[in-house]
């Protein structure tokens, strides 16, 4: 079986892979197409002292298929028209309006990546900052400042920040979201 990338409604990745997932098995066709997947990775988001774990998807309005072509290296018109009948389906990625399988090595890259989220018990923090970075503290009682990243810790949501008091350099443990970039 090779790997194809089919374009979806954006924001409808979900429901075009369970939408293929249920027709392909009503149609008996789970011998020409493999999996269908979705690539995501678990995010933890603090806001307001709450905590959450949300999914985000790596590759925002596509939709990884495995399809077992022809012989003669297409897909079959059956599985052709179920794919494209689907309500949210946009097309194949290709040339010409004809599906190109990936290579291989994207191929091991994306399934990697799946297995690396759903092993993912505990996700790390989204933190947009970078070591070095000048950043304001938005909130608390050194709200105003100006200092620079010194570390991050991306299990915690916490931003160690140097900023200068009274003429010295004090670290500050900050939440992330409780400063931003200057």
């Amino acid at each position: 079986m090779r790997w194809y990338v089919l374009r979806v409604a954006s924001n409808r990745e979900e429901q075009v892979k369970e939408a293929l997932t249920r027709k392909i098995t009503l149609e008996g066709l789970s011998d020409v197409v493999g999996r269908v997947v979705v690539p995501v990775e678990q995010v933890k988001r603090i806001r307001g002292g709450k905590q959450r774990v949300l999914k985000r998807k790596l590759y925002p309005g596509y939709v990884f298929m495995e399809i077992e072509p022809d012989p003669d290296k297409k897909i079959s018109e059956k599985a052709w028209f179920l794919i494209k009948e689907t309500i949210g389906v946009g097309d194949f990625v290709g040339t010409e309006g004809l599906p190109v399988p990936m290579s291989d090595t994207d191929v091991a890259k994306i399934l990697v990546e799946v297995e690396k989220a759903t092993e993912q018990a505990t996700a790390n923090i989204k933190v947009d900052f970078a070591k070095g970075d000048v950043v304001k503290i938005r909130e608390g009682a050194f709200e105003n400042f100006e200092g620079t990243v010194d570390s991050i810790d991306n299990e915690r949501g916490v931003v160690r920040v140097i900023v200068t008091i009274f003429g010295r350099s004090t670290p500050l443990d900050i939440e992330y979201w409780q400063i931003e970039k200057i």
